[in-house]
């Protein structure tokens, strides 16, 4: 490596923050632009550990080190080349991924990882101010056509791959705008929506059709979309959403997540002058419930996931009374837990840009009512303690005898996750198997219909976006070995390195 003992040298560094105060007043993103000699610094920490196991963390097989060694030689064009030779769009997975990639970093045995995300957006960011990101049309098209069913990272993603491979792509999207679940889920604190704009931009440059409003299985239908076109690659996430089903459950003041959130992005996009046409969330589901709006109200958000955060951010910057979010499972560890050793993805305490903004946060909590007024309006939640204990080899929750109690609250949030695809319309009319857990079923992304590939959250169920890029890029490849016998797609190298090693 460029500076063997970088790691001795310098402490970890990652994206430095807006303050707090400054932050909850827009919808601005929290983390500030990158800076160079940072970057150069934090690339100098990465080590010569003989084998990389961040490339195993890392569900696209990033080239880390190699593209940290291009940074520390301050050649940027490079390590932008490397990055994007595995990575379709770093500047989402640079903002919003997770780091599994720095849960595996060798450093972070005994020390702080590398900031491979930090650094990681800090290529893009620098590849777009110098004019490096430039639509690469394809020199050939093979006259075949693909329609790509759904335009989140997994379909844009397969697109990209797809129009690389020399297919023509058109893209279609049953919201107003492109990006699915990054458009309309995450919100623009975290991920500025000029973000996707600008990548869309180029992929249209490049030849790729995109279609919005469009709602396969009603404005085109399933037997159309297969016969106008030589395949077909179902991308459209998971989102039927898990649901609590108590008494109170009809009260006004209890959302999906999802509402709240997608609700918020349009309201931001009309107010940076974008034109929104149709009143639906991101799953194509109509608002029925008017404006959401947390000001002035008491929140308590059900789940301790990032979505739940995300509508923890959200609920601050509409001046909540207050922000509460409650999970059912037990408060993680601080540090990594025992059951999760290096380098496996971690099971402990993470602490979000939007907690850091104020949020009581509670776990092993149970919500067993919601209460009403005259009116059918929500005015509280009633919780219990719970605790897990293991019964025959299994786990089960049990209440916490005297801890049961009410907490004012006019509006609440299920941010419990998703349970599979929506059934209704495309996938019953095609006619593919759907698995045990709801979801299309597909060999090597492939469904029981041969002209028909599945890639994302519709075929393994809810994950990360870094996930969502794998499985489109690795679909595409499939998809282009079906029309053509064979392709030069990147396939994901194979690994190496033990499978036990490999588990997240």
């Amino acid at each position: 490596m460029g500076k063997p003992t970088g790691f001795l040298e310098f402490e970890r560094q990652a994206s430095v923050k807006r303050d707090v105060s400054e932050r909850k007043k827009d919808y601005e993103e929290v983390e500030l632009n990158f800076s160079e000699n940072q970057t150069v610094q934090q690339a100098s920490r990465c080590m010569d550990c003989g084998i990389p196991f961040c490339h195993n963390g890392c569900p696209l097989g990033n080239i880390i080190p190699e593209f940290n060694d291009a940074v520390y030689e301050q050649n940027w064009q490079y390590a932008y080349e490397i990055l994007s030779s595995t990575n379709n769009f770093p500047e989402f997975t640079g903002r919003i991924c997770p780091a599994p990639c720095e849960s595996s970093c060798v450093l972070g045995i005994n020390k702080p990882p590398v900031a491979i995300e930090y650094i990681e957006k800090s290529i893009i960011e620098k590849a777009y101010e110098n004019g490096w990101v430039k639509p690469v049309v394809p020199k050939k098209r093979t006259g075949k056509t693909v329609a790509v069913v759904g335009s989140g990272p997994a379909g844009l993603a397969a697109a990209a791959q797809l129009n690389k491979a020399g297919h023509t792509v058109t893209v279609f999207e049953r919201a107003d705008q492109i990006g699915g679940l990054v458009r309309y889920g995450i919100p623009d604190f975290k991920l500025d929506k000029k973000v996707i704009d600008r990548r869309i931009e180029v992929m249209e440059q490049e030849g790729i059709v995109f279609k919005t409003n469009t709602n396969v299985g009603v404005d085109i239908k399933a037997e159309q979309l297969v016969r106008d076109f030589d395949s077909v690659l179902l991308s459209g996430g998971s989102t039927v959403p898990r649901d609590i089903q108590i008494k109170g459950r009809e009260l006004k003041g209890i959302h999906f997540a999802m509402e709240f959130l997608s609700q918020q992005n349009k309201r931001t996009a009309i107010s940076r002058g974008k034109e929104i046409v149709k009143e639906i969330d991101h799953a194509g589901n109509e608002y029925k419930n008017g404006d959401i709006l947390a000001t002035g109200k008491n929140v308590i958000v059900i789940g301790g996931g990032d979505t739940g955060s995300d509508c923890v951010g959200t609920s601050n910057r509409h001046n909540a009374k207050s922000v509460s979010q409650v999970e059912i499972m037990p408060m993680p560890p601080v540090g990594r837990a025992e059951s999760t050793p290096w380098p496996q993805w971690p099971m402990m305490l993470r602490t979000s840009s939007s907690h850091e903004e104020g949020c009581e946060r509670a776990w092993g909590i149970n919500t067993k009512e919601f209460i009403g007024d005259e009116n059918g309006n929500l005015k509280a939640l009633r919780l219990v303690n719970i605790e897990w204990v293991n019964e025959n080899g299994r786990m089960v929750m049990k209440e916490v005898e005297g801890s049961e109690k009410d907490i004012p609250a006019e509006l609440a949030f299920i941010a419990a996750g998703f349970l599979h695809p929506q059934h209704e319309g495309l996938l019953n009319d095609l006619e593919i198997n759907i698995d045990p857990r709801g979801n299309v079923e597909a060999s090597n992304y492939q469904t029981s219909n041969k002209k028909v590939f599945v890639a994302g959250d519709m075929r393994r169920g809810q994950s990360l976006v870094v996930w969502a890029i794998h499985e489109g890029r690795e679909a595409a490849r499939a998809l282009d070995e079906y029309l053509m016998g064979e392709s030069l797609l990147e396939a994901k190298a194979v690994s190496m390195i033990s499978p036990a090693y490999m588990k997240m």
